[in-house]
């Protein structure tokens, strides 16, 4: 059964940001959530120490691992959050979010939250995302 998705936008302006305010998801027979992506390498060695835009780039190629690992994609996330030590400091580029679910095809309802500090010192943002399929 193919997944089906209706965007729910009361208001508009988040459409020019990336994401809708809700989406109602049907036809899924598997979910995946995912923990919170950061900017590690591959053995858990933290990259890009102040630079928040490789930063998110590299939480998202992250998640995509994750998603993958579940023969998912970016386009199968239904729900986007995404924490911040630095929400003025992450908003110039969060285009980088923007295009990569653009390409994806998807809009999915994201939350950005401002946190004290994440897990790893360094680290500005992390990115959590469900999945269905």
């Amino acid at each position: 059964m193919a997944v089906e998705r209706t965007a729910i936008n009361p208001v508009t302006w988040s459409l020019g940001m990336g994401f809708n305010q809700g989406e109602v998801v049907s036809g899924h027979s598997r979910t995946l959530y995912c923990s919170g992506q950061t900017a590690m390498g591959g053995e858990g060695e933290p990259r890009h120490e102040g630079d928040a835009a490789a930063q998110l780039a590299l939480s998202l190629d992250n998640l995509e691992a994750v998603l993958a690992g579940a023969g998912m994609s970016l386009a199968d996330l239904v729900r986007l959050t995404v924490y911040s030590t630095d929400v003025d400091g992450l908003l110039p580029h969060y285009g980088v979010l923007a295009s990569r679910l653009g390409a994806a095809g998807v809009a999915p309802p994201t939350t950005l939250l401002g946190v004290t500090r994440l897990a790893v010192p360094g680290q500005v943002v992390e990115v959590e995302g469900t999945a269905v399929a």
